[in-house]
Formats: C-alpha cells, sequence, structure tokens
C-alpha cells in the first residue's frame, strides 16, 4: 500500500495511506488531536479523577471479597491501541515530565512504520521540545521487552494483532487510535471492546477520536459507561468510556 508523509493544518506530520484515503492522524491537526483527544480528555481527566496531581497514593477499593488499589505510587498504567508514529507516546511522556507523574506504557502496533516514516516526522520540534532523543529512543527500544525511557516513562511495544490482547485488568487507561471503522470495522466491534473492557482496571477510561453511533453501541454493549465529548479540530464530537467499579 502506497504510503505519503504529509502535513496537517498545524504544521505536525502524519502518514497517508494513498488507497484507503486514510490517515495515522488527523490532517486538521495530528498534534492538536492527539492533545485533545488522548491528553486533555484521557490522561489528564484521569489524573484529575483520581487526584494524582497532589501525588496522592491510590485509592483502596472494596471490590467484594477482593481489596484493589486503582492507582499506586503515583503511577497510572496506559495501553494504546495502535502505536503507529509514536506521537500519543511522545506527548504522554512529555506530560508526565510536567506533572511528575509515573507511566507504564505499552503500545500496540501490528505493522510498524519505518526508518524513513520516522525520519521525516518532527513531532519534537511542533511541540517545541528538546526531548529529541527520547523520541527517537521510543522507536528504537526493541519489541515486546520493557524499557526505561526516562525515570517517569516506561515502554513496551507489542508487535501484534488487537485480536491477540488478553490481558486482564491491567491499565488504568487506554487511548483507542485504531484506523476508522469506514476502513477496517473489524477493529470497532463488540470482540474488540470486551477486550478492551476486560483489560482494563476498575474505574478504567478508554477515549478514542471516534463518535460513530455504531462505535458507541458496540462499547455501551460490553459494558462501558459512554458519554459524547466536543471533538477535536475539524470533528465534532468524540467518545470517552468508563469501566466501573
Amino acid at each position: 500500500m502506497q504510503r505519503k508523509v504529509i502535513i496537517t493544518a498545524d504544521g505536525s506530520k502524519t502518514i497517508h495511506l494513498v488507497e484507503w484515503n486514510e490517515h495515522y492522524h488527523s490532517i486538521h491537526g495530528a498534534i492538536q488531536e492527539a492533545n485533545h483527544v488522548f491528553i486533555k480528555h484521557g490522561l489528564l481527566f484521569f489524573v484529575e479523577e483520581n487526584d494524582l496531581i497532589s501525588h496522592t497514593p491510590g485509592v483502596l477499593r472494596d471490590l467484594g471479597k477482593k481489596k484493589y488499589y486503582d492507582v499506586s505510587n503515583n503511577q497510572i498504567s496506559i495501553l494504546e491501541i495502535g502505536f503507529g508514529t509514536g506521537l500519543n507516546a511522545f506527548m504522554t511522556l512529555l506530560e508526565a515530565q510536567k506533572i511528575n507523574l509515573g507511566i507504564e506504557y505499552t503500545g500496540v502496533e501490528a505493522f510498524p512504520i519505518t526508518s524513513e516514516e520516522l525520519a521525516a516526522m518532527n513531532y519534537p520540534d511542533q511541540l517545541d521540545t528538546n526531548k529529541t532523543m527520547e523520541f527517537e529512543r521510543i522507536h528504537q527500544v526493541p519489541w515486546d521487552e520493557k524499557q526505561t525511557i526516562t525515570s517517569l516513562f516506561s515502554l513496551t511495544k507489542q508487535k501484534k494483532f488487537f485480536k491477540d490482547i488478553e490481558d486482564i485488568e491491567k491499565f488504568n487507561l487506554i487511548y483507542f487510535d485504531a484506523f476508522g471503522a469506514r476502513v477496517q470495522p473489524e477493529l470497532w466491534t463488540e470482540a474488540i471492546f470486551e477486550k478492551m473492557y476486560t483489560s482494563l482496571r476498575p474505574n478504567g477510561v478508554l477515549v478514542t477520536y471516534s463518535a460513530k453511533g455504531s462505535v458507541r453501541r458496540a462499547m455501551s454493549a460490553v459494558g462501558f459507561e459512554v458519554e459524547k465529548l466536543p471533538g477535536p479540530p475539524g470533528k465534532r464530537e468524540m467518545l470517552r468510556a468508563r469501566k466501573g467499579f
């Protein structure tokens, strides 16, 4: 499939899959979309809801016969569905440094980008940060091995299909950033969201750029509480889903 690196409306780059007419990020602004959907309405929402900015320890919940810490030691676990260019991971790393939050990050990707495509990405420059080495390291570390990128950010990249995820109550937060349902409807089914629900810890959150009715219904069918939120530039709405206790 032909792939082209293009510049989006906010100056940040993304990859265009020509035959599908699909993009890794919004053409209205790759960084703007990542910040709005995954950082603002995902990471920072979860941090505020769980009072993590104040550096308090995790809250001990009584879930029937077992006790459960939803967060501990001011650290959370994030799963990204569609690691792609590494933009969401990189912006999360930067945010972790700002708010002094430890993050264990897992990115799932079946088809990693090429070294040439990586070299063309301009995210450190567009984000006005000197963390270029960290961005490169995100892509250079081996697959399927937990790696420390900074003192607050560890990364495990998993090269596999989303249908092969089998985690149980491992993550606090999921960034669901798969290609759209128009081109890959099999990634937006009840079967996939059942895996997402199972992999989330109680009180976990999933965010996605999609707001399709079929996606919302699939999430609700597996037990998520789903809400519509204002979307990023160029998109009217997005979805955030929560798993209860």
